[in-house]
């Protein structure tokens, strides 16, 4: 198992397209729970190599490539490959065990994971940190639904209505996607879901030789990480979920999509506040209430008159395409003065013709491009794979239309139809009901105003867990609440548990950061 195996790296952009595609019943038995009280298999020796990134030689990144079934039920027949990487343990001597990241999504790759996160240098020497690419993207078996160009656009990912809030559109997208994906994803592709993705985890553990993994999964990783703890609660040691989504058995990524349209109303007031900053000499406007209907407005031109925009996917900047940016620009703090930039530029060319052009947009190569497709397919099979999703488009468009209404900023996206109402094959297995069987050995780390996975979603995590948990709220914005930096009251108290499993007695809130 040589890094020949491994394949060309994955740019930044495949990233940023996984963050952007991250979107009741009876008591279910976890579906696989005859193998969390199973004895381990003999361990798997890893052939640790140096990794093909940049990033990841300069920090002296190992790699290697591990072989998973196909299908967990049948553990003799087809394997695939699983990227791993690690990080040593910066001080041997005190070294506490194996600490994995949780790549986000889904659809996220997280090979160079263990050389870019920021995490605390106290976490550094004291585990070694691991990465992996899931199945289906980087240097993993990889997938694709072979989508035209076009398709792989993320306002036709995702599915926002034409400007007069019709679904016509979305549903013929949502259809020619499927049958892509029912075409040219093949078995890979009817492989992936989040109870899977657990079990491709637990093999991991078991190659690194540790009992018990510490774990910290962000976004999407959060809920992979959740389902882990459900179905091998005693192989987890000091457990850390940041950003968490409504683990509601019958809904799962349903329900994540459409509670953004509450995480982009919880957010918009911090990007209103930066946006009229009275320090900035860019600012959009005097007020922050201004911003609202300035931004409404400028989608809604947009939607009118299209400005071209070469190198972009699609190639113009319309009312979608702006309302995608917002979406994306509520992630930070940084990628807000992106929007507000691209907002002035476009108002100067709407009101005059002879204004600067859009800012230039890279021409995709066809590595990203590639990344692209594999990050598509990943996150629409583990969407999809998971739950079954409502299949009448006269109902969404009633959902649709009653949406705009409610939250305008997201004009009934949330609420589309997708391509797993036309999905070639139902779910394998039912979503995976979080409990609080098992240890107390998990931390909840949440900012407040979090646009994609909002606190109303975190705390159904939370009382699912029960006393399993506790929750850390970080009174700021944004998606990603640790950041490693441990004079920050809520990235200490993270820190401290993964090193000590010391957490606070009770939910406590925590100060935002300092700038």
């Amino acid at each position: 198992m040589r890094n020949t195996k491994l394949r060309r790296p994955v740019g930044a952009s495949v990233m940023a397209t996984a963050a952007a595609l991250a979107t009741a019943l009876p008591f279910l038995a976890p579906p696989d729970a005859a193998a969390s009280a199973s004895p381990d298999r003999p361990r798997t020796s890893l052939d640790w190599q140096p990794c093909p990134s940049a990033a990841a030689k300069a920090a002296s990144q190992q790699c290697a490539t591990l072989k998973v079934p196909l299908d967990h039920k049948d553990p003799g027949g087809r394997q695939i490959d699983l990227a791993v990487s690690r990080i040593p343990a910066e001080d041997p001597a005190s070294r506490r065990g194996a600490l994995l990241l949780i790549p986000g999504g889904p659809g996220g790759t997280g090979l160079d994971r263990p050389s870019t996160a920021k995490l605390s240098q106290r976490l550094r020497a004291a585990y070694d940190i691991v990465g992996f690419d899931p199945r289906g993207v980087g240097h993993s078996s990889p997938v694709s639904c072979g989508l035209p160009y076009a398709d792989l656009s993320l306002t036709t990912l995702r599915a926002w209505p034409a400007p007069d809030g019709s679904i016509t559109g979305n549903v013929a997208a949502a259809r020619r996607t499927a049958a892509a994906c029912a075409r040219n994803g093949g078995p890979v592709l009817r492989s992936i879901s989040t109870a899977d993705e657990a079990r491709d985890i637990d093999r991991i553990r078991q190659a690194l030789g540790e009992r018990k993994l510490s774990g910290l999964g962000v976004s999407y990783g959060a809920y992979a990480g959740a389902v882990y703890a459900q179905l091998f609660p005693d192989r987890t040691d000091h457990w850390v979920l940041d950003s968490n989504g409504d683990p509601d058995p019958a809904r799962v990524e349903r329900g994540w999509l459409a509670n953004s349209a509450v995480g982009a109303e919880d957010r918009f007031p911090d990007f209103a506040a930066r946006a009229a900053d009275p320090a900035r000499a860019d600012r959009l406007a005097d007020r922050p209430e201004e911003i609202r209907p300035l931004f409404l407005d400028l989608a809604a031109r947009l939607d009118r008159t299209p400005l071209p925009w070469p190198n972009a996917n699609p190639a113009e900047l319309n009312g979608n395409v702006l309302r995608q940016h917002l979406l994306m620009a509520l992630y930070s703090d940084s990628r807000m003065d992106g929007l507000i930039t691209l907002m002035r530029a476009a108002r100067a060319k709407l009101d005059d013709p002879h204004a600067p052009d859009l800012p230039a947009q890279p021409v995709p190569s066809p590595a990203d491009i590639e990344a692209q497709q594999q990050t598509a397919a990943a996150s629409l099979a583990t969407l999809c794979n998971d739950v079954a999703w409502p299949r009448s488009p006269g109902k969404h468009a009633r959902d649709v239309a009653a949406d705009r209404v409610r939250h305008p900023l997201t004009a009934g996206m949330p609420v589309n139809i997708t391509p797993c109402s036309f999905w070639p094959a139902p779910p394998a297995e039912r979503p995976v009901r979080i409990t609080a069987h098992g240890p107390s050995n998990v931390l909840l780390v949440q900012n407040r105003r979090d646009p994609a996975t909002p606190l109303t979603g975190a705390r159904a995590m939370r009382r699912a867990f029960g006393d399993r948990a506790r929750m850390i709220i970080v009174e700021a914005g944004g998606h990603g609440a640790y950041h490693g930096d441990d004079r920050a009251c809520g990235d200490a108290l993270t820190t401290a548990f993964l090193l000590t499993g010391a957490r606070p007695a009770t939910d406590i809130s925590c100060p935002a950061p300092r700038a």
